[in-house]
């Protein structure tokens, strides 16, 4: 056997597909929880997972993409943001938060949803690092497909509607809030919605809420 045989490889170790999807995904929870959202980047997490930068946008088509399956979350953005914005324009507010009630009370994920908004509710950098998400991934590209003025100030006025709603539903179960059916709350938070994100709805029309 000769020297090069018998020195040990240097470098970063091959994983097979599995074990290099996996600690990908781990090392995207554990970058996302040390930095938050915003601040993590797909470089720094395949440093951590000690694989080619390339191989994450392999298995993951962007941050939004890894942090919602690193967290086990069972909503995607992409799939809200192309939900509201083929719809009719002055139904996006309603279209999003119909699109959030019903992945937080679908029975296969009221659990995990409820999990995690607890643990948002129970640690001031995981809700903060929800509220980046839902600013960044959905609501400011809303705002910014549909050409709204102060997209990131509106994308954040709904997030602080759309968090508060998760956290008072599915965290601290509030009645009746807590069980009032999807179609119901749609037709009272949709409107606010879609006024922080476009400027124009009907919010004076619905329960009262522009008296």
């Amino acid at each position: 056997m000769s020297e090069a045989d018998a020195a040990p490889r240097r470098g970063r170790r091959r994983k097979g597909a599995g074990d290099a999807r996996a600690a990908i995904l781990k090392a995207a929870s554990a970058e996302f929880l040390a930095n938050g959202y915003d601040d993590t980047s797909l470089r720094a997490i395949a440093r951590r997972a000690e694989v080619d930068p390339a191989l994450v946008h392999h298995y993951f088509d962007d941050k939004a993409a890894l942090f919602a399956e690193s967290l086990e979350a069972p909503v995607r953005p992409q799939d809200i943001v192309e939900l509201a914005l083929a719809g009719p324009r002055d139904m996006i507010g309603e279209t999003v938060a119909r699109a959030v009630l019903e992945a937080l009370d679908a029975p296969a994920n009221r659990n995990r949803m409820r999990q995690l908004v607890r643990t948002a509710l129970g640690h001031d950098f995981a809700a903060r690092m929800l509220r980046q998400f839902m600013v960044r991934e959905v609501l400011q590209r809303i705002a910014k497909a549909i050409d709204a003025p102060d997209a990131e100030f509106r994308a954040t006025l709904a997030a602080s509607q759309i968090v508060g709603l998760l956290v008072v539903r599915a965290g601290i179960q509030a009645e009746p809030l807590a069980s009032a059916p999807i179609e119901d709350v749609v037709a009272r938070v949709g409107p606010v919605i879609q006024w922080h994100l476009t400027g124009y709805g009907t919010v004076d029309s619905v329960g009262g809420a522009g008296e």
